[in-house]
């Protein structure tokens, strides 16, 4: 499997020309790699990384990462997995959801001309082409001496054998004792004893700057070493917001996946999971799961076999300095609640749209910090919430509910809600209410000047301005009227509600 792209495409796949993608780093392959050499053996004494002088420069200090490698490198493993993939011998526009003319299920038939084909009638009968076997490899870390290994999820999901492999060239067939697809984390088991383990450590205690090392199989190449620094921690992923992901330019690689990042005392404060490319390859940025979050995951998959999730019932987003004006914020900082989940948590607590959530359990928070925060809580656990409403602090206290696996024409003039704005708006017909499952709201039929420049769109429903319900255009042209600066448009596009900042010209 492969180091993970944003997309979540495996590098195994075709080059994708420029487009960027951040890929898993695990690497799927059709054939196997030429094993690496075996590590060398343990060393007898470890110690912090020791500093060895800049080659033509004595005053430049580099770090020597040798004996770490020497000591923790046997505790690194090589995960092999072979998955059933089907196979369909369908001609382009066949349907692989329904049973062909030859009785055959559309996927997986015998006949590669497909049903309309003159010579379909031999091939009736004949047996379906099997599941072919697909192969791949990532990597993993012992963390216990009785063979509990940790791993990424899209390395062992799916995969119907699994087997890990030793540096001293021994091979074991493990067992998937869990998977949580929501953080990349999965546990799996070999049966052995006193096997070499690493040492865990704390990815709070990380810094921007520090030299980290990753050891894993790239390409196949089993216990290579990559370093480099800790670019940023607590980045956020497309479809990984319950991840606070430490950010790395240690060079990482398809194989890698799963693999340990080590700190400078030796300790393993990250998994390596996904890449950030234009290629499909590294290019100097590299993403790894904070070890503390994988262990609290962990934990829970080997004693529940699943992993239970606090959720406030609200979707949010970043507070910039435009929605900090609308609202009257000191300073653009906290989560900004764009909607609220119909009884939900968040709703029954009293929490509402427009409410600014600064801090939770009196920790300050942001939109990037607060799912993290609440997805590491227990479902029923009670969290205070401080937020921003009308101008004022106050406190709302939320019982979290558990998260659950889902994602959850007309003929009427149109209206100008100002030149300050540069909207064209009218009132909802009932049928459009309806649609939009809302009492309230203007239609937008035509956005120009700072309207258009702030991505305002024709189709769009204005709801509220400044945190007030928008029931006509006159309430549209007071607010802005009132408003100085910019002011913050709750909008409905879709299925989908968010604040949008409008400088008033």
């Amino acid at each position: 499997m492969s180091v993970r792209t944003f997309i979540r495409k495996p590098l195994a796949a075709a080059v994708l020309g420029a487009a960027i993608v951040a890929a898993p780093v695990s690497a799927l392959y059709a054939f196997g790699a030429a094993p690496g050499a075996a590590a060398p053996p343990a060393a007898t004494s470890q110690g912090p990384v020791t500093s060895v002088p800049a080659a033509g420069n004595p005053t430049a200090v580099l770090p020597d990462f040798s004996t770490m490698v020497q000591k923790y490198g046997p505790a690194v493993v090589n995960i092999q997995v072979i998955s059933k993939v089907p196979v369909s011998n369908n001609q382009p526009g066949d349907d692989d959801d329904e049973d062909d003319d030859n009785g055959n299920g559309g996927g997986n038939n015998a006949n590669p001309f497909g049903p309309n084909s003159p010579f379909a009638p031999f091939f009736r009968g004949l047996p379906q082409v099997p599941p072919q076997p697909s192969r791949g490899e990532g990597s993993g870390f012992i963390i216990r001496p009785d063979g509990y290994i940790l791993t990424n999820a899209h390395v062992v999901n799916g995969a119907s054998e699994v087997t890990v492999r030793l540096t001293d060239r021994r091979e074991f067939t493990a067992k998937v004792i869990g998977i949580d697809t929501k953080s990349d984390v999965a546990v799996i088991k070999i049966s052995a004893k006193d096997l070499p383990t690493v040492k865990l450590g704390d990815s709070h205690n990380l810094k921007v700057g520090e030299w980290v090392l990753a050891i894993g199989a790239p390409f196949g190449f089993e216990n290579s070493a990559t370093a480099g620094i800790v670019s940023a921690k607590g980045r956020t992923l497309p479809d990984s917001g319950y991840i606070p992901f430490i950010q790395t330019d240690v060079p990482i690689n398809p194989g890698n996946s799963g693999g340990p990042l080590f700190n400078m005392r030796g300790e393993v404060v990250g998994i390596n999971s996904q890449i950030y490319s234009r290629s499909g390859g590294f290019m100097g940025v590299s993403f790894s799961i904070p070890i503390d979050v994988a262990l609290q995951v962990s934990n829970q998959l080997e004693t529940t076999g699943h992993v239970s999730r606090g959720k406030l019932g609200v979707y949010i987003q970043n507070v910039n300095q435009g929605l900090a004006d609308s609202f009257g914020l000191p300073q653009p900082e906290g989560a900004l609640v764009s909607s609220v989940e119909k009884g939900g948590a968040a709703a029954e607590a009293g929490v509402e749209p427009g409410d600014v959530i600064l801090k939770i359990n009196g920790q300050i928070t942001s939109a990037t910090e607060l799912p993290v925060t609440v997805a590491t809580m227990q479902p029923g656990s009670t969290v205070n919430l401080e937020v921003w409403r009308n101008h004022a602090t106050r406190n709302v206290t939320v019982k979290l509910a558990a998260m659950d696996d889902k994602r959850v024409a007309s003929n009427s003039t149109h209206q100008n809600s100002g030149g300050k704005l540069g909207l064209a708006v009218r009132p909802l017909t009932p049928e459009e209410k309806s649609q939009a499952n809302t009492q309230h709201g203007v239609l937008v039929e035509k956005a120009q000047g700072p309207a258009l420049e702030a991505g305002l769109q024709p189709g769009d429903v204005v709801l509220a301005a400044n945190g007030a319900p928008v029931t006509s255009v006159d309430d549209l042209k007071n607010a802005v009227e009132k408003s100085k600066g910019h002011i913050a448009l709750l909008i409905k596009r879709g299925d989908a509600q968010i604040f949008i900042p409008v400088r008033v010209g």
